[in-house]
């Protein structure tokens, strides 16, 4: 391993090695689970001004990379032969019990049954919103053992429990789909923390994942603070041609800064793995942060502005929305 940071476990819990990284005070925990979120409009005027559109679930692209945004971190993802889902979760809810999670005020675009052929699974962490209970039990009984599950190490007991393909990796470790054992998934590291309840408390691992391709590359952030493991992941496998970065549930700053990433941050992880393009995921499904549930949209453009960067460079999607990449070079490569 060359000059790369790796998984730190102290006293059977993983930490974060990075000084960008703190602990979140009990104060400012309680102060922040009591603020109320900004209201959001009815559901007719959010279907308005963020629809939910039925995706285009047609052939995977024979060439370039197919994009689908199903709502929050969930993506599904196509290229090179494969198709990708991110962190997927379906559920109205997420959280231990309806009442104590937070509701989905933007619906799922399809249910599991609605899906394509799916090969593989990558969870980046164990927080409800990214590990859905059912949604795992959806998939399993749609695809069977047919579907692999690429998960943080200290999960796979967790997983066991519901399915038979499960990978766990270590940061920088790689496997594949033995079907397409030319796509390598390296977990990869991020600034974060896992836990479902008070027992479990980071006894799993947290991280971004690095598909690479014989053709084309994506990098998948998860949910993530901002440190120095990106310069780390774009020196070792940059460039991507896709990336995935969250832009949602950023304040209060004191609060949130150190796990979750906003706008202008977002936009450097863009810079430091050298991503060619990127989408922006974690906003405008669950009401997770105290911004107004537009702001990652409004602040994306200026920190796009302020970087000298486009929406061709940084984009988002519709609920639902399929957006194809890359196509021309592969046609130039020919």
């Amino acid at each position: 391993m060359e000059d790369v940071t790796s998984s730190v476990l102290r006293n059977g819990c993983y930490v974060n090695p990075w000084t960008t990284w703190r602990e979140l005070s009990f104060g400012s925990g309680l102060k922040f689970m009591c603020t109320r979120s900004e209201r959001l409009p009815s559901a007719q005027e959010l279907d308005q001004i963020l629809p939910v559109l039925t995706p285009d679930f047609s052939a995977p692209p024979s060439s370039g990379i197919k994009v689908t945004w199903l709502g929050h971190a969930s993506l599904l993802v196509q290229f090179d032969g494969v198709s990708i889902l991110t962190d997927p979760i379906f559920s109205s809810f997420c959280g231990p019990a309806s009442l104590v999670g937070h509701q989905r005020y933007r619906p799922a675009p399809c249910t599991v049954e609605e899906l394509p052929e799916i090969h593989a699974v990558v969870i980046s962490h164990s927080h409800y919103d990214h590990l859905d209970l059912p949604t795992v039990k959806q998939l399993n009984n749609r695809f069977g053992r047919d579907l692999r599950w690429f998960v943080p190490i200290g999960l796979k007991d967790w997983f066991t429990e519901t399915v038979e393909e499960v990978i766990e990796l270590d940061w920088w470790q790689a496997n594949c789909i033995p079907s397409h054992s030319k796509v390598a998934f390296t977990f990869t590291p991020a600034q974060h923390w896992s836990g479902r309840n008070y027992f479990d408390w980071n006894k799993s691992l947290w991280g971004s994942w690095s598909i690479i391709g014989p053709n084309h590359s994506f990098f998948f952030a998860g949910d993530t603070g901002y440190c120095k493991a990106f310069e780390e992941i774009g020196r070792r496998y940059g460039p991507f041609d896709l990336a995935a970065i969250p832009i949602g549930a950023y304040k209060p700053r004191a609060v949130l800064g150190p796990q979750h990433v906003d706008p202008p941050e977002a936009v450097q992880i863009h810079l430091d793995i050298q991503a060619k393009q990127s989408v922006g995921i974690h906003w405008g499904t669950f009401q997770l942060g105290l911004e107004g549930y537009l702001a990652p949209l409004e602040d994306l453009k200026i920190a796009l502005d302020n970087a000298r960067l486009t929406d061709q460079d940084f984009f988002t999607l519709k609920h639902g929305e399929t957006k194809l990449l890359a196509e021309e070079e592969d046609q130039r490569g020919e």
